[in-house]
């Protein structure tokens, strides 16, 4: 089996309101539970991003076809592999949709959930669909969730809630489907909607940039020094290629400053590939687009409860400089729900930058361009969109976007 075959050719965000189901229903399409995070499971909601893969089958039988994700068919023959996909599976919470923007910069499509239970639209299922205009975001899929617990005249309404609701946006004509997700139900017709999603054509010849969602310690608690291995990172490649032995730089890599009253400084990382995988499968050669695991040999203190998430990753001497101010070019989200006000002198900002997030001081406004001092540097990759989240009434709020200027 080939590298391409054993990665991932999709990533499919979920998005949607606080509660209403995105968690169970990765479960149901992938397996996996992804709120494996001890914080999450703690407070019984997504924390930091999850993600899965999935083999979507493709199963003929007795002259139906159907999509399954499942080992086998129904007739307990093995179907074959049809595409492989990631999950990314975001927080919904308002005060975590920093950690949610952040994702969108690594996905390729989009599951909006949206539970029956609550009249649409939520504060965050609004807020969402705005993130996916910003960004662009074409091939959705909506799915209704929880339509068991208030039955079928009920769904039926808010099925049209839901179409009022995105009426006029960039997916005005997105599928609709009512699930069970707890069920397996209709779970095959979603999938059936995530076949017929057109592959996005990758750069695969460019320099290699990488986007960093997760690093881990993978070492368990008492493993012998000889037995440790290095720090292991997670995220999508955006474009170019990476194999086992390469050499990769991490930026902006470990702030060597001590005083905080002092201008950071930063020594980026240095280090080699080990190891590759996406999933369960093991890649001697990994290209832009899924989600997978790099095994490097950084000390795994610094990549521990994710603490390289943000980062870039590239070829050495490929990446750009970690920078402490940047400016942008704003486009302001037309809100009725947040006032219209200027930027102040100093303002602090919160920017989804890549996959992570930092604050930004307003240090000059003018018209749509926005000059920003960071509170950590950051690199940054020429064709990220910054989006920017405002505090009003004690609340962060997506007020916009930005693109480097």
């Amino acid at each position: 089996m080939d590298n391409i075959s054993k990665q991932s050719e999709l990533n499919i965000g979920t998005l949607g309101h606080v509660d209403h189901g995105k968690t169970t229903l990765v479960s149901a399409l992938t397996h996996t539970w992804t709120d494996v995070h001890s914080e999450s499971v703690k407070r019984s909601m997504t924390i930091k991003l999850g993600y899965a893969d999935a083999i979507i089958r493709k199963c003929d039988e007795q002259g139906r076809t159907y999509f399954t994700t499942a080992d086998k068919c129904d007739d307990g023959k093995q179907g074959e592999i049809f595409r492989r996909i990631s999950l990314l599976d975001a927080p919904g919470h308002e005060t975590l949709m920093a950690t949610a923007i952040a994702g969108s910069s690594i996905i390729d499509a989009a599951l909006f959930i949206i539970s029956a239970t609550e009249q649409c639209p939520m504060p965050q299922t609004k807020e969402h669909l705005m993130i996916i205009n910003a960004l662009g975001i074409k091939n959705v899929i909506i799915a209704q969730t929880k339509i068991d617990i208030v039955g079928k005249e009920a769904a039926k309404k808010h099925y049209d809630q839901i179409r009022a609701f995105i009426k006029g946006s960039i997916i005005s004509s997105a599928p609709i489907i009512p699930t069970m997700a707890n069920r397996n139900i209709n779970v095959d017709l979603l999938l059936d909607e995530i076949a017929k999603i057109e592959l996005p054509q990758r750069d695969i010849k460019s320099d290699p940039v990488m986007y960093v969602a997760r690093s881990f310690d993978v070492n368990r608690p008492g493993t012998k020094i000889s037995d440790l291995v290095g720090g292991v990172i997670g995220g999508s490649i955006i474009r170019g290629k990476f194999k086992v032995g390469d050499e990769i730089e991490i930026r902006p890599g470990i702030n060597l400053s001590k005083d905080k009253q002092k201008k950071e400084t930063y020594e980026p990382f240095i280090t080699k590939i080990t190891e590759l995988s996406a999933g369960n499968e093991s890649l001697q050669e990994a290209i832009a687009g899924g989600l997978i695991a790099v095994g490097t040999e950084i000390d795994p203190s610094f990549t521990k409860a994710d603490g390289l998430v943000g980062q870039i990753v590239g070829k050495v001497g490929k990446l750009p400089d970690p920078v402490s101010s940047i400016t942008i070019n704003y486009t302001s989200l037309n809100r009725d729900d947040l006032p219209k006000q200027s930027f102040r002198q100093n303002e602090p900002l919160v920017l989804g930058i890549g996959t992570g997030t930092v604050i930004g001081y307003v240090k000059n406004s003018k018209k749509n361009k926005l000059e920003l001092d960071l509170n950590h540097a950051a690199s940054l990759d020429k064709s990220s969109k910054i989006s920017v989240l405002r505090n009003f009434g004690q609340r962060w709020r997506l007020s916009g976007y930005g693109t480097l200027l």
